[in-house]
């Protein structure tokens, strides 16, 4: 059963903001005293309505529990215990808290992933004791009872046609690469790969729908997740760089990034046409950021190029991690976490200039999702609890919601509410519009 508690809240002055404004001089005359009489009625009138109250449920969970938001589900995984009892899976729905099933897990591991697919919640996880060894392991559950469907070896990664890829293996061993149907997790084809490097390109709608394998000689292949069949294919590097160059996918680009040179080429996906060449100091890899790509390295900083000619665009080394919300980017300054919290500056950028367009100041993001045109961010209040507040990625504006003094971390958005591990050690559900 879920608990519903009154969280009052607070918004106040915060002590880490400019002092307001002075007041204005004293004004005389007659139109003082009259708007002087009608500000004392209104505070009259309203003197003895109640405060805005902001209704929190509560919901139990053990220290070391896993929970997820997941569409309309708040998920907790309870820890196994010492003796090895599987853990316990449990659902509630939202906005409203109920309890919706539970469920034992089938497998003893450590879950670290839960998301939905069609009718199926799937909880991936890395299996400790099987047959066939460690490895992470899927479990597909029907949404609404929480009955198990299937289990089989592997993560799970969906396709654009409603199938599921299931991947085993790293770059030393070599891979396992396994798609089955949702419904009842029948294989439709397998393939395995030797040692490599293995990068997928994404679709935001549906899921991946190509890959990029590139083997250590330079041999790079692409190739149809629908099918396993090779698309393209070219020897890109000999074998003399093996360990010193990566491939991988970001559009309609393969890039190749070559650590030892510092340098990025890129070629088309369908035929491995070569399109433009780039040096940047000490380069590690290369980011989507929305209509540029992000190149980063070992330092501090980001160097933003046209993704069709190659033509650096900006550099700022300020920013750590960078990543693209609508048509902006959002970043933070590097080495700028709080003492004693995951906060960080953060900052809104054009992504064709690098232009600051507004600061947020220090905030964790509640993740996942977004609101309207935003994030929410939190941060420690002095006295404890947690400010809460609307971050706009459009104009860099921030908008303070609340004091949220029972929440103590680890939040997360499921759809107007905000969802925070409170002092209890519990969670507490709290919705963000009045």
């Amino acid at each position: 059963m879920s608990e519903r508690m009154i969280d009052l809240g607070e918004v106040r002055h915060d002590p880490g903001e400019p002092d307001p404004l002075p007041r204005p001089p004293r004004a005389v005359g007659r139109p003082l005293r009259c708007a002087l009489v009608l500000l004392a009625a209104l505070v009259t009138l309203t003197a003895g309505a109640p405060a805005a109250r902001r209704e929190v449920v509560v919901l139990p969970a053990p220290l070391g529990a896993q929970a997820m938001v997941v569409e309309d589900l708040f998920l907790v995984i309870d820890p196994a215990d010492p003796q090895g009892r599987q853990g316990l899976l449990r659902a509630y729905r939202l906005p409203g808290g109920e309890r919706e099933w539970q469920m034992p897990l089938p497998v003893q591991g450590r879950y670290w992933g839960m998301s939905a697919h069609d009718d199926l919640l799937l909880v991936t996880g890395y299996q400790v004791f099987a047959d066939e060894g460690p490895g992470p392991v899927t479990i597909a559950l029907d949404r609404a009872s929480g009955a198990r469907r299937w289990q089989q070896q592997g993560s799970a990664l969906p396709l654009p046609d409603g199938s599921l890829l299931l991947e085993t293996g790293d770059d030393e061993r070599g891979r396992l690469l396994r798609v089955v149907d949702a419904c009842c997790g029948t294989a439709r084809w397998q393939l395995d790969l030797p040692p490599g490097q293995l990068d997928y390109r994404p679709d935001e709608a549906s899921g991946a729908d190509r890959f990029v394998y590139s083997r250590p000689d330079g041999r790079v292949e692409v190739r149809d997740l629908a099918t396993g069949a090779v698309r393209a294919s070219a020897d890109l590097w000999g074998p003399a760089d093996a360990g010193q160059i990566i491939a991988q996918v970001v559009g309609d680009l393969v890039l190749t990034v070559d650590r030892t040179t510092a340098t990025v080429t890129a070629y088309d996906l369908d035929g491995f046409g070569r399109r433009w060449q780039i040096r940047v100091d000490e380069l590690l890899y290369v980011s989507n950021c929305g209509p540029v790509l992000c190149l980063q390295g070992r330092g501090a900083g980001v160097v933003a190029v046209d993704p069709a000619s190659g033509r650096r665009l900006w550099a700022d080394t300020r920013w750590g991690g960078v990543w693209p919300s609508g048509d902006r980017l959002v970043a933070s300054v590097v080495d700028s976490h709080g003492a004693g919290s995951d906060t960080e500056q953060i900052a809104v950028l054009d992504p064709r200039t690098g232009r600051v367009l507004g600061w947020w100041g220090r905030w964790q993001l509640a993740l996942p999702g977004t609101l309207g045109d935003g994030f929410v961010g939190v941060r420690p209040y002095p006295g404890g609890g947690l400010l809460v507040a609307e971050l706009h990625d459009t104009d860099g504006t921030v908008r303070r919601l609340d004091v949220l003094r029972d929440a103590a971390g680890e939040c997360q958005l499921g759809g107007a509410l905000l969802i925070c591990r409170r002092m209890d050690g519990t969670y507490g559900l709290w919705p963000l519009r009045r």
